[in-house]
């Protein structure tokens, strides 16, 4: 079979949360560039308009959606705006995130609770959502949760946010024991260090000496999550299951190993 047809998208509803930058504005062009309608998600509402006129000019198609993903509410909105336009989500993308440090002696709680509501309770509220709807029309689909290698070690400073990720990992594999039989197969990708916008200046200070860990000898860029999301989210990947795909240049080696 050729990768062309295996990775085809056409006829899926893709929703992107975060996407109004970075990783989450990539993947909804990815995903729309390969077939998929994509209902893109976030707050910053006005960055989403621009994204979606980008990928409709393109010959894509997707609809933007403002929307915080701690709000339930807010979120069931965006799934019912999903349906409307395009049919029930299947694909789920749930990528928002926050990156919130602070040391543990210092750290006010707020910080802690924030980080949780972001990047874990909406993960896992997400999921239920889009489940629900999916078994509901009766389609099989795919969910596909945005991790981090701080999910399988930690950083000074960044308590929260390695606990959190480390969570989205054992929440991947729950939810894949329960969802499998409907299906729904549930995997996650943990991304290295990827230049982004709202981390570029930080790695190009901290940079030089952070890239030594990483054996291909530099941080991920535009483009090298596009084969891993494809995967998950296409028939490429469809006995992939429970999984959590590392995509960090093999830093995750010298972690292992010290």
């Amino acid at each position: 079979m050729k990768a062309g047809t295996i990775f085809n998208l056409d006829g899926r509803v893709a929703l992107v949360t975060g996407a109004s930058s970075g990783l989450g504005a990539r993947f909804a062009r990815v995903l729309a560039a390969n077939g998929a309608a994509v209902v893109c998600v976030a707050r910053r509402a006005e960055r989403l308009e621009a994204l979606v006129a980008e990928i409709e000019a393109g010959g894509g198609r997707a609809l933007a959606v403002g929307a915080d993903v701690a709000d339930r509410v807010a979120m069931a909105a965006a799934f019912d705006a999903a349906e409307k336009a395009f049919g029930t989500v299947t694909v789920l993308v749930n990528n928002a995130g926050v990156g919130l440090s602070g040391k543990v002696i210092d750290q006010p709680e707020q910080v802690w609770r924030d980080t949780m509501s972001v990047n874990l309770d909406a993960v896992y509220f997400n999921a239920q959502e889009a489940s629900r709807r999916m078994v509901a029309a009766g389609q099989p689909g795919a969910i596909i949760n945005i991790a981090s290698i701080l999910g399988f070690g930690v950083g000074k400073g960044l308590s929260a946010y390695a606990v959190s990720k480390a969570a989205v990992v054992q929440l991947t594999k729950a939810l894949a024991i329960e969802l499998g039989r409907h299906n729904i197969r549930v995997n996650a990708i943990a991304p290295g260090y990827f230049v982004t916008e709202i981390n570029a200046e930080y790695l190009a200070g901290k940079g030089a000496a952070m890239v030594k860990d990483i054996p291909l000898g530099h941080f991920g860029g535009e483009g090298d999550l596009d084969g891993p999301l494809l995967l998950l989210a296409s028939q490429a990947g469809a006995f992939a299951h429970g999984a959590t795909l590392v995509v960090d240049g093999g830093q995750m080696i010298g972690l292992r190993g010290s």
